[in-house]
């Protein structure tokens, strides 16, 4: 679909919502049922001709059947043909995306390739490939429209990183030299990148054990001998590093101060999304730049 007027004229929403409304849960759901219509799904959960062997669509039982066997969605007796109703048709949002991800796992674009003139139906085949391409751009297309920071990537909704950092990690390789730098590096993209709140909080954890592993990637006699050797690397501009050393001093008292990598009950938990995107977005520039001055890649 093209971009509307809006877009084309900079008034489109910024993705930063994390919740789904009523009105784009209803959206999600009606691109499924439109699914279900245009046969999407028929290639898994297939209504065969009474004369045998060919399918002529999708069959909603089988359908329905799997998504309560899966434990997908609530009430078990979705897809139904009524009109939505606020109070009983809405999954919960984590259901919702379980939906989506099990939707585009069985979809295939249904193509006619035969009609029976008896029974007055086309016999089809299907395209996964295409199916599965058409499902995530018609659900990512809705989530752009609704300004949410979510994107069906691969067959898993993943969220979508604030501007600036979503471009950085999606651009960064982390070959540091050091394979366990490298996985924790990894890791802590992968899971801040989740659309749980809990998980990214668990790459938050991971980015900071990332901090304290590159502090001893330079040779030194001792732990600040090597954070000083990697923190000269980043400049030798003197102003700039005083500055680079305070930042360091203060990722390291934040990372003991929060409950981030520590969970004594002094700590101070971490619960809203803004607070983690803040976080790491900070530690995740000082990690880039020293990979980046110290010839490891960033």
């Amino acid at each position: 679909m093209r971009k509307l007027f809006t877009e084309r004229h900079g008034e489109s929403q910024p993705r930063v919502k994390e919740e789904l409304d009523s009105d784009a849960m209803k959206g999600v759901l009606a691109l499924i049922m439109n699914g279900i219509e245009q046969n999407l799904f028929a290639k898994e959960f297939s209504e065969e001709c009474p004369d045998g062997g060919n399918s002529i669509g999708c069959n909603e039982r089988k359908l329905r059947e799997a998504l309560a066997a899966y434990d997908v969605i609530s009430p078990w007796d979705w897809p139904k043909r009524e009109e939505f109703n606020d109070n009983d048709i809405f999954p919960e949002q984590d259901q919702l995306f379980d939906l989506v991800e099990f939707m585009y796992e069985h979809a295939a674009l249904a193509k006619a390739f035969s009609y029976h003139d008896f029974f007055r139906h086309d016999h089809f085949d299907y395209d996964q490939k295409e199916g599965r391409a058409k499902f995530a751009t018609d659900i990512n297309r809705l989530f752009e429209r609704r300004g949410l920071a979510f994107e069906l990537v691969n067959g898993e909704v993943t969220r979508i990183a604030p501007t600036g950092l979503h471009e950085a990690l999606a651009s960064t390789i982390f070959r540091t030299g050091d394979a366990q730098l490298d996985a924790l590096l990894e890791t802590a993209r992968e899971k801040f990148l989740n659309k749980a709140l809990n998980v990214r909080k668990e790459g938050l954890e991971k980015l900071w054990d990332a901090w304290e592993r590159i502090k001893t990637i330079e040779p030194g006699k001792d732990k600040r001998a090597q954070a000083s050797a990697i923190l000269d690397k980043a400049s030798t501009e003197p102003h700039l590093r005083d500055r680079l050393n305070k930042e360091a001093l203060e990722l390291t008292e934040i990372g003991n101060q929060f409950m981030i990598r520590h969970t004594e009950t002094n700590k101070t938990p971490i619960t809203e999304s803004a607070h983690v995107d803040y976080l790491f977005q900070r530690m995740f520039a000082m990690l880039r730049l020293l990979l980046k001055t110290s010839g490891r890649g960033g």
